[in-house]
C-alpha cells in the first residue's frame, strides 16, 4: 500500500485505463471488495473496485453497463474488467449524493419493490454467463456438505452458537427452494437500504452490482422483500411489509406469480435472514433480527409450504 492508502498498482492502472493518475483519494472502503473513490490529475472523478477474480465480475459489470445505458439509476462503468494478479478490477463513474430511505413499513416496501421491478425488467433479456457461485447469502443451491455453503472462516467457529430454530428454519426453507425447479434469471441479491440512495422521493443510485445472482425470479424477489430495510445488522421486516413488496413487484411487472412462485418467494426471504443470524451468532453478536425471526418463522414457512 502507498502512503495515501491505495494499492501500489492503482496509480499506474488509472493511468493506463483512465488516462490519469490519482491526485486525491475521496474515500476508501473495504468489505468483500476494495473500493476507492478518486479524483484524477485532470480533475475528473472515478471509483475503482477490486475484488477476488472468481469469474463473476465480467457478467456483473456487463449487467451494470446495460442498465446504465438504458437510463437505470446506477453508476456507469468506465472500463471493462481487468485482471490485476488475483484481482478483477474495473472503474465506474462516481455518483455521490442522495439519502438512505429508512423504514420497513408497507409503503416503504412498495417503493423499494417498484425499483426492484425496474431492475429485473432491465436485466430480463441480457445474455451473459451466470455469475456463479452465487453470493453466499443466497447460495442455498450449493453442493457442499451440510446446510450452509462451505466458508472456512465461518465453518471453523463453534457452530453450537447458532440457535437450533434458525438451523431448522433454514433447512426447511432450503428444501422448499431446491424442490421448486423454476428457471434461473439474473438479479440483484443484495437489495438492502444501504445500497440505494434516494432524492426527492425518487431513487438516485443503486449500488453493489458485485452482488448479482443467478436464481429464480421469485426467489430473488422474495430475498429482496426480506432485506430491503437493512442498513447494518440483520433485520427482518413485518410480514405485511413483505406482502406489500411482493404485491407491488408483481403490479410493476404486470404479471402475477404462480402459487409455486409465491411459495418460493416466502421461502427465499428466510434464507438470507437465517444466514445473517448465523454470521452474527458465530461472531458473538446479538442478532437484531433474532426476535422477528423467532416470531415470524412459522408463518413464513406456512406461506412457503415448507
Amino acid at each position: 500500500m502507498s502512503p495515501d492508502g491505495v494499492p501500489d498498482w492503482l496509480p499506474e492502472w488509472c493511468l493506463d485505463h483512465l488516462g490519469n493518475r490519482p491526485a486525491a483519494v475521496l474515500f476508501r472502503r473495504r468489505s468483500m471488495s476494495a473500493v476507492f473513490g478518486l479524483r484524477l490529475a485532470d480533475g475528473t472523478t472515478a471509483v475503482v473496485k477490486a475484488r477476488p477474480g472468481d469469474g463473476r465480475a465480467v457478467s456483473c459489470v456487463a449487467a451494470q453497463a446495460r442498465l446504465a445505458e438504458n437510463g437505470f439509476p446506477c453508476a456507469r462503468p468506465l472500463t471493462p474488467v481487468v485482471g490485476v494478479g488475483p484481482l478483477a478490477v474495473h472503474a465506474e463513474e462516481f455518483r455521490p449524493g442522495g439519502e438512505v430511505l429508512s423504514g420497513d413499513s408497507p409503503e416503504v416496501a412498495g417503493r423499494y419493490a417498484e425499483v426492484f421491478a425496474r431492475l429485473m425488467t432491465g436485466l430480463a433479456d441480457l445474455d451473459v454467463a451466470p455469475p456463479l457461485p452465487n453470493p453466499r447469502w443466497v447460495r442455498w443451491d450449493h453442493t457442499d456438505p451440510g446446510l450452509w455453503p462451505s466458508i472456512e472462516s465461518l465453518d471453523e467457529k463453534d457452530q453450537s452458537l447458532v440457535p437450533a430454530h434458525v438451523l431448522e428454519t433454514a433447512g426447511r426453507a432450503r428444501r422448499r427452494l431446491l424442490a421448486a425447479g423454476l428457471p434461473c434469471v439474473l438479479g440483484h441479491a443484495d437489495f438492502e437500504a444501504h445500497n440505494l440512495r434516494w432524492h426527492d422521493h425518487e431513487v438516485r443510485t443503486v449500488h453493489d452490482w458485485d452482488s448479482l445472482a443467478w436464481q429464480p425470479e421469485a426467489a430473488l424477489v422474495g430475498a429482496a422483500s426480506a432485506v430491503f430495510p437493512k442498513v447494518g445488522p440483520a433485520t427482518l421486516p413485518p410480514i405485511d411489509s413483505t406482502e406489500a413488496f411482493l404485491a407491488a413487484y408483481q403490479d410493476a411487472r404486470g404479471r402475477s406469480f404462480t402459487a409455486e412462485e409465491q411459495q418460493v418467494a416466502w421461502a427465499a426471504g428466510l434464507w438470507p435472514a437465517a444466514h445473517d443470524i448465523r454470521w452474527e451468532s458465530l461472531h458473538g453478536y446479538t442478532a437484531v433480527s433474532g426476535k422477528a425471526f423467532w416470531t415470524q418463522a412459522a408463518e413464513r414457512l406456512r406461506r412457503a409450504t415448507a
